[in-house]
């Protein structure tokens, strides 16, 4: 019997390819994450992706499915709990964002220390002015919460500009292009000489959130907050009120407690605000990595049974 893989995404033609010389006994199938097929889904032994209404088709007790390739890198909302139950393996696409979201928080952080956000309001009322602020990056101190994928990259393009790098992880293990590593429980003591803070942490029940006014009244006056992770690790009226107060300088947002933004709230009318409508990790090689992270993960599965790269844990959610 022919073994099934079904995708629940777009791929190009050359993606296929690649999947199924690395798959050559399985059938590759490609569906609809909006308007998932059931009955191909039930015969899946591995499904790329996820979509609504497809968990009592795919976890129920007779299924074949044995592994999920997750689209995102955050898998919080998956069932996770069920495909724990199942013995379901799951990857997620962790590494899959790290150039495009490290551009973003580089972004973020010379159009602070430039004053970029508020000339691009300037040149929009014909205004010829700066008031002088203008600083640099370099000597200056970001601490990472998060040394993964994308916090790591991050440091490595801080140590180009000569910035002292500190990362805060669950372990404090070190790791390559940070000066010091520190535990998550150190985290209000590392923001204390941090000139930016930067948040790349996945939803868990451990860093929901996290950083709240605690956090951000512990930070030097005048920091710089910047958020790609997820926005319920942040309280966001705890944030606010550190904005207003001028504790934070400012604050670059890619991710929000609820999103869409309303309208009507404050952020958007912030003027030492940045934000971005969750998109720092869209890029056109998306779907090109999250193949390639595939098929190494498909040649693990074929050896040895088990897929050798992002294998979510389930007991710490990511």
């Amino acid at each position: 019997m022919t073994k099934s893989i079904v995708c629940l995404q777009h791929l190009s033609s050359g993606q296929q390819e690649m999947i199924r010389a690395a798959a050559p006994d399985y059938t590759l199938t490609l569906g609809d994450s909006r308007n998932p097929d059931l009955e191909l889904l039930s015969g899946a032994e591995i499904i790329i992706g996820w979509g609504k209404g497809i968990r009592d088709t795919v976890l129920r007790q007779d299924s074949p499915l044995r592994w999920v390739q997750a689209w995102s890198a955050g898998v919080e909302k998956l069932p996770l709990e069920a495909l724990k139950e199942r013995e379901i393996l799951l990857t997620n696409a962790s590494g899959v964002h790290a150039e495009p979201i490290t551009a973003v928080i580089l972004s973020f952080m010379l159009m602070f220390t430039r004053n970029m956000h508020t000339a691009i309001r300037n040149q929009q009322s014909r205004r010829w002015h700066s008031d002088g602020q203008e600083s640099e990056l370099t000597g200056k101190t970001v601490v990472i919460a998060g040394t993964g994928a994308i916090g790591s990259e991050t440091a490595r393009i801080a140590k180009a500009f000569r910035m002292k790098t500190i990362g805060v992880s669950r372990s404090g293990r070190p790791v390559e292009n940070f000066d010091q590593v520190l535990t998550t429980g150190e985290l209000k003591h590392s923001v204390r000489e941090a000139d930016f803070v930067i948040n790349t942490l996945p939803l868990t029940d451990e860093t929901r959130g996290l950083f709240d006014a605690e956090i951000f009244s512990a930070c030097k006056q005048g920091a710089y907050y910047i958020n790609i992770g997820r926005g319920v690790t942040t309280h966001t009226d705890d944030l606010i009120a550190a904005l207003n107060s001028g504790q934070l300088a400012g604050a670059g947002l890619d991710v929000f407690e609820t999103e869409p933004l309303p309208e009507d709230h404050p952020l958007w009318g912030m003027e030492q605000v940045i934000m971005t409508p969750h998109c720092a990790g869209v890029t056109d090689r998306y779907a090109d990595r999250v193949v390639d992270i595939f098929v190494e993960n498909m040649k693990a599965y074929l050896e040895s049974g088990k897929p050798s790269r992002n294998l979510v844990d389930y007991s710490r959610q990511y």
